[in-house]
């Protein structure tokens, strides 16, 4: 007799399988999600907001909204024969003005106009900053404070960089214009490859790699200049290695400066990182392709650098001038980045650009 047929429940299928894959796929996500937490930076800390610093500094309302803080010295607007508006470099800010004496701006009739750049100090930030907004943002600046159709300009560092901006695209309002130790794009077209590559590899490794990520990543430069794995921006951390003998006896003066929590108090992001991934970005022209704005002879570029220059390879400016004919060179064979720092310095700078007199040694 047959027996009855049983039904039986059919047999599981293995767990490894999709029970692997599915949580795979949630640990990636986990991941995923932990890294894109890691690699935003925080939103901004606004001046005048509820959780944001005081504003402590007159500040002028640009037209779309942003508000650039300001500083004057020199002798008064109305009485000056000389309007100069200076750009500061990174990790500085309005209060960081080119030292010119008393006597040098009271003599020459100097006015005198810094001011924070977008992210520093008591600036808004500019969220869609290039390497052009900063320019009409200068030019703004100088209508909102009645500057006149023409003005000076002086720029140092980040800020000495900004100039190569503004001959382009304001040079119909400036009158000359000094550019100090100017951070070089290691990228402008132009370069021959031995100069852009001298230049980069007298650099430590760890900015190498800070400048790269810049360029190539910008979307990780703030993960990169705040995590514990790799070295960041040896700029950012002071690393000691990156000072001439003559600029280590200058950063005692100028990192010892009262007001440097107030220089990132909005947050890094918007202040330092920012310039450097406008600075090393990539730009849709080069300084090395600018015509002479000054070719009627109303003007002059003066392009000062140190040759112990450690920050910013002094390589790119010598190229530059070379190729730039109308570009007056001067370099300072004893001096680092921090020349300007120097009140002797600043006076001769500001008599160059102002008088046409070279009175350092280039």
């Amino acid at each position: 007799m047959a027996e009855p047929a049983i039904n039986r429940p059919p047999t599981p299928a293995p767990a490894s399988g999709g029970m692997a894959r599915k949580l795979s796929l949630v640990l990636l996500v986990i991941l995923s999600a932990l890294l894109y937490q890691q690699i935003q930076p925080p939103p901004p800390r606004i001046c005048g907001s509820p959780n944001g610093p005081p504003v402590t500094a007159p500040r002028t309302k640009l037209k779309d909204g942003r508000h650039l803080a300001y500083k004057e010295s020199g002798v008064p607007k109305e009485e000056a024969k000389y309007k100069i508006i200076y750009v500061h470099g990174f990790e500085s800010c309005r209060h960081d003005a080119l030292p010119i004496s008393p006597e040098v701006a009271q003599e020459l009739g100097i006015y005198l106009l810094s001011f924070d750049r977008p992210g520093y100090g008591e600036s808004d930030a500019n969220l869609a900053r290039t390497e052009k907004s900063i320019a009409l943002d200068i030019e703004e600046l100088a209508d909102n404070m009645e500057l006149g159709p023409k003005f000076h300009l002086i720029g140092f560092s980040m800020g000495g960089e900004i100039m190569w901006s503004c001959l382009k695209y304001i040079p119909h309002r400036l009158l000359g214009v000094a550019i100090l130790g100017p951070v070089g794009n290691y990228w402008w077209s132009g370069f021959p490859a031995n100069v852009s590559r001298d230049a980069w590899y007298q650099q430590l490794p760890q900015d190498q790699w800070a400048v790269w990520v810049s360029h190539h990543l910008p979307w990780l430069t703030y993960w990169w200049n705040t995590q514990k794995l790799f070295p960041p921006s040896s700029v950012i951390t002071y690393n000691p290695a990156i000072l001439s003998e003559e600029d280590a006896a200058l950063m005692r003066k100028f990192g010892m400066r009262t007001y440097f929590p107030m220089i990132r108090q909005q947050g890094e992001y918007n202040s330092l990182h920012r310039d450097m991934m406008v600075g090393f970005g990539k730009w849709d022209w080069s300084p090395l392709e600018l015509k002479d704005p000054f070719a009627g002879g109303e003007g002059k570029v003066h392009l000062w650098h140190g040759a112990e220059d450690f920050i910013v390879p002094a390589i790119l400016s010598r190229y530059i001038s070379e190729r730039l004919p109308w570009v007056i060179y001067h370099e300072l064979p004893k001096s680092g980045h921090l020349f300007p720092v120097d009140s002797g310095n600043a006076d001769a700078i500001v008599k160059s650009l102002l008088l046409g007199d070279d009175l350092v040694s280039s």
